[in-house]
């Protein structure tokens, strides 16, 4: 199977089109369900962090002033994940900041994003909500670290991303729970998934 990016931002607001940039980026490379490699990095990018985001990532300007600059990081960050395709939950946040800050480093951005939220909410429509904490806590999955940290959600995610492999195996029978199967149920309409899983069934 092949290895797959699970990545998370921490940001100083929630789009790079109103001006906000990264604070913090971690990726986790998942391969056969097996974490093999990971990546974080705090990141300076000038900009200053609002109150309440601190209060919410524990991410204080003192912290960023310290770490490498955000090209920098990006640029690293860009080789590690190489032409891996890319999983985040709630991935048009991360895809956004991930392709603004690629190509303020100068770097180009075409790995695909599946989203781990738009397929939980096909699989799992039962689940309370569909936020990657809840969804770890529905699954008992392990719980990482502090959230709101970037490390700590991308490993929730993966952690999610193996049972949402593993439920699309046992459950639905797709004989290869891909990535490219991800993306086609995250595009599909709630109510044309059986027949989805009906042609990836082994």
């Amino acid at each position: 199977m092949t290895c797959i990016a699970v990545i998370d931002f921490e940001t100083t607001g929630l789009s790079p089109t109103m001006g906000d940039r990264a604070t913090e980026v971690a990726i986790v490379l998942v391969e056969d369900g097996q974490v093999v490699d990971r990546f974080q990095s705090l990141m300076n990018a000038g900009l200053h962090i609002p109150a309440f985001i601190t209060s919410l990532t524990g991410i204080t300007n003192a912290m960023v002033a310290a770490a490498p600059a955000a090209e920098s990081v990006m640029r690293d960050a860009s080789r590690f994940v190489g032409s891996a395709p890319m999983v985040a939950h709630n991935a048009s946040f991360d895809r956004r900041f991930w392709q603004a800050e690629l190509t303020r480093a100068g770097e180009a951005a075409m790995q695909p994003f599946a989203c781990t939220m738009l397929v939980a909410r096909r699989l799992y429509p039962q689940a309370p909500s569909h936020k990657l904490g809840v969804l770890v806590d529905y699954h008992r999955l392990p719980r990482a670290g502090r959230a709101h940290r970037a490390m700590a959600d991308a490993e929730m995610a993966a952690s999610l991303l193996g049972q949402i492999q593993n439920d699309l195996r046992t459950r639905h029978r797709v004989a290869k729970a891909d990535h490219g199967v991800l993306m086609a149920l995250q595009r599909c309409a709630k109510p044309a998934v059986g027949t989805l899983m009906a042609r990836y069934a082994g």
